[in-house]
C-alpha cells in the first residue's frame, strides 16, 4: 500500500517538523520536502496539498494512538482501569512527541470550516473509544445507570484535551503524564455510582 512506504513516512514526520516549527500556514509544501529529503514534486505523489498532508498526518498519527490505546485496555476489568489507561496513554503520546502535540493542540484548530470536518472524521473513532468505555462501565455497574453518555464523552474529550493544550501554551514546562492520577480522580468521580467507595481508583 502506498501509505506505507518509506517516503510516505519520512513526508509525514517532516510535516510534523515543519508544522510545528513554522505553523500550519506557514508550512510551505517546498520546506516539507526539504526536511523529508525528498523532490517537491514527490511530495505530490503521496498528497494532493498541504491540507491532504496535514490530514494524512492525523490520522496515521491517529491510527497508531488507538491501536495502542485498544491493545493497552486488553485484559483492564473496570471501566475505571480503562479510563485511566486511556487518560495515559493520550498524555504519555503527546509527552513523548512534543512537536506532534504543538500540531494537534494548536494547529489543527486554526483551519477551515471543511478542513475542520476532515479532521472530525479522523477524530470519531477515538469518540467511539471513549464511549465504548462509557458503556461498559454503565453496563457493568460500575457507573451510574443514568449517565448521558454524549455529556460524558464530552468531558473526558475536552478535558485531557484542554489539559493537553494548556501544557502546550505554558511551552511543555512540566511533565504532562504526573496530571494523569488526578484527571482520572476528578472524571471518575462524576460517573461512578453515588454508593461507590472512593477506594475503588487503581
Amino acid at each position: 500500500m502506498k501509505d506505507k512506504r518509506p517516503k510516505y513516512k519520512k513526508i509525514i514526520e517532516a510535516a510534523v517538523m515543519v508544522i510545528a516549527e513554522k505553523g500550519y500556514h506557514a508550512a510551505q509544501v517546498s520546506k516539507i520536502a526539504k526536511q523529508a529529503g525528498v523532490a517537491d514534486g514527490t511530495i505530490y505523489l503521496y498528497f494532493k496539498n498541504k491540507d491532504d498532508i496535514l490530514i494524512s498526518l492525523f490520522r496515521e498519527k491517529m491510527g497508531m494512538h488507538i491501536e495502542k490505546i485498544r491493545k493497552c485496555l486488553e485484559g483492564k476489568k473496570t471501566a475505571s482501569e480503562k479510563l485511566y489507561t486511556l487518560v495515559e496513554n493520550h498524555f504519555s503520546q503527546l509527552n513523548k512527541d512534543r512537536q506532534y502535540a504543538i500540531v494537534t493542540q494548536l494547529e489543527l484548530r486554526q483551519t477551515n470550516r471543511e478542513l475542520r470536518q476532515r479532521i472530525n472524521l479522523v477524530l470519531k473513532e477515538y469518540l467511539n473509544l471513549i464511549d465504548e468505555i462509557v458503556e461498559y462501565g454503565v453496563r457493568t455497574g460500575e457507573f451510574r445507570e443514568d449517565l448521558d453518555f454524549r455529556l460524558a464523552r464530552q468531558m473526558i474529550f475536552g478535558t485531557i484535551d484542554e489539559i493537553a493544550t494548556t501544557w502546550v501554551m505554558n511551552d511543555q514546562k512540566y511533565d504532562l503524564v504526573s496530571l494523569v492520577s488526578s484527571v482520572h480522580e476528578l472524571l471518575i468521580d462524576g460517573f461512578r455510582k453515588r454508593d461507590a467507595l472512593s477506594s475503588d481508583h487503581p
